[in-house]
């Protein structure tokens, strides 16, 4: 995966299909290629489901970062951690969407559609979007995060 890939899967369980088409139109706007895998109708699905589907694409490097959702994001960003090599935080504002991007490399948001409203969930995609990774002294804080997936 290279820092161009522009790919960003997106995927949700039946809570969040509203909000994830509306974060898809969003992005796409943006330049990105949006790779949405989510659910279309609103019968219950399962979000671990969803959430490790997602964390796949970004793990092999098939997409660069991934958005989740379910009803708290909670549950999503749980399944998607399991996925070695993936960073998942949830996020309802932008001051942590930043920091997780900056101190964690986070590779992954995750939201809740029963928690934000959708303009504060678009700010917090670009907040999460838009920052780089700081490196420095995070960079070995990171390594450590990855180490326990051994």
């Amino acid at each position: 995966m290279t820092a161009d890939n522009k790919r960003i899967v997106l995927s949700s369980d039946h809570s969040a299909i509203l909000l994830r088409q509306a974060i898809a139109a969003h992005i796409a706007a943006q330049g990105w290629e949006v790779v949405d895998i989510g659910p279309v109708t609103p019968e219950s699905t399962p979000y671990p489901e969803h959430g490790a589907a997602a964390a796949r694409r970004v793990a092999s490097g098939d997409c660069r970062l991934g958005v989740i959702l379910c009803g708290t994001g909670q549950g999503i960003m749980m399944a998607a951690n399991k996925i070695k090599g993936v960073r998942c935080g949830v996020c309802a504002d932008t001051f942590s969407a930043r920091m997780i991007r900056q101190h964690n490399d986070a590779n992954m948001l995750s939201i809740g559609a029963r928690v934000v409203g959708e303009g504060l969930a678009l700010d917090i995609v670009d907040a999460f979007l838009a920052a780089p990774f700081d490196g420095g002294r995070h960079v070995a804080r990171v390594a450590m995060i990855g180490a326990l997936e051994a």
